[in-house]
């Protein structure tokens, strides 16, 4: 088993793992710790010795690394005795990654990252760390920071929940209600990377998207009287039921206009209409405006028809309660399509002009795509050119050389 192999076992067990051996030792940092000593051991012995069950593999190799770390552990030595001496104190590694239960694990595991005793860029950094199975550098370029700023926020983020002595549990009703937003941020940021990987040689990620849309389904469950929850599983919905038309055969992308719709997935689009309905109750927050926009393109039937005059007005709406330069970015691209390359344009120079977007390769990507369209290829085919050196996804860097080299 080479280790992609072992990294793809690890980015759908990871946080389930963690989770268990957090409940287990009552040690949010020791439990993380174990694991990755698992996954590092995992890495040396599976190519040789390919275990039958590797998630198993995984759970009980960290539970005996969890153990050894507790047996060092003078102070804790009555919590070694409940997990090394009692085994049947201890739940079963099935019990522990049992996804139908209300009060998930890793959902548990997920507010106790985004406990208020952290900052709002720890929350996230150790949400996306430990959950999502993120790599410190998949997160950085996520968040254009650094790697080691990524780093030292989930150091601090661990030490900070250790000494606060957080309890693995899901926190009361109304302690849920003062983290969601953290959670629902944190749940978003997981969709995207799987909707869109930031690195690697696949546009989607389909096990990091559907291990966001599980968990925002339970979250659902538990919460169903928070409109933005429900805003937000409309939106995973909607973009996911794209997802079998978004990459050809070979992996390649399909860029929307030439997605046949037919393939969309249309239970998806039922399931993501029925939760805007509900996000709608009260009024729409950020993530049901963007369902809403989502659910304006799933309801057309080609691109030519989509009505991008209700995109724009919603971008516009979203941009008053949520600004940010991405949704202004995404702006322009409605603005385009409804009135015209000219007009998007001079909201990118605006953009470039303000340095809200340093370093992303969005913009450039956008901004040849309008230049293309104005003819004017040579300054076109710099930006595409630039956008392809600034990408980490090599399936979107060879799309973004191929249009530029298709310029006249």
């Amino acid at each position: 088993m080479a280790a992609a192999d072992v990294e793809a076992v690890w980015r759908i067990e990871s946080a389930r793992i963690v989770a268990a051996l957090t409940r287990f030792t009552g040690d949010f940092g020791l439990a993380e710790d174990a694991a990755q000593e698992a996954v590092a051991e995992a890495l040396v012995s599976w190519p040789t010795a390919a275990p039958a069950n590797p998630a198993g593999w995984l759970m009980a190799t960290a539970r005996r690394r969890a153990i050894d770390a507790i047996r060092r552990r003078a102070a804790l030595h009555d919590r070694y005795a409940l997990l090394a001496a009692d085994p049947d104190a201890a739940p079963s590694f099935d019990e522990a990654i049992d996804s139908d239960r209300i009060d998930d694990d890793v959902l548990a595991l997920m507010f106790i990252s985004c406990h208020p005793v952290l900052s709002r860029e720890a929350r996230v950094a150790l949400t996306l760390r430990v959950v999502a199975g993120l790599s410190s550098e998949e997160i950085a370029r996520a968040f254009l920071v650094p790697v080691p700023t990524v780093q030292a926020r989930i150091t601090r983020a661990k030490k900070t929940i250790a000494a606060a002595g957080v309890p693995f549990e899901l926190p009361a009703a109304d302690e849920r209600r003062a983290r969601l937003g953290g959670v629902l941020s944190v749940l978003y940021v997981i969709f995207t990377e799987g909707s869109t990987a930031t690195s690697g040689d696949r546009l989607v990620r389909t096990d990091v998207a559907y291990e966001a849309i599980r968990l925002a389904r339970t979250l659902a469950a538990l919460q169903p009287d928070e409109p933005e929850v429900h805003g937000l599983l409309a939106l995973f919905e909607l973009t996911a039921a794209r997802f079998p038309a978004r990459t050809a055969p070979d992996g390649s992308p399909v860029l929307l206009e030439h997605q046949d719709r037919r393939r969309w997935d249309h239970a998806a689009i039922r399931r993501g209409l029925a939760a805007l309905v509900k996000a709608s109750a009260r009024g729409l927050g950020p993530y049901g405006l963007q369902a809403a926009i989502a659910a304006t393109h799933a309801s057309a039937p080609t691109v030519e028809a989509t009505d991008w005059d209700r995109i724009v007005v919603l971008y516009e709406a979203l941009g008053r309660v949520a600004p940010s330069p991405v949704v202004e970015l995404n702006r322009a691209v409605a603005v385009a399509m409804a009135t015209g390359p000219a007009a998007a344009l001079s909201i990118v120079d605006d953009l470039i002009a303000k340095d809200r977007l340093p370093g992303s390769h969005l913009v450039p990507t956008v901004r040849g795509e309008l230049l293309t369209r104005l003819g004017r290829h040579p300054e076109a085919r710099a930006e595409l050119e630039l956008a392809a050196r600034l990408c980490t996804n090599q399936r979107e860097r060879a799309v973004l050389l191929r249009k530029a080299a298709a310029l006249p």
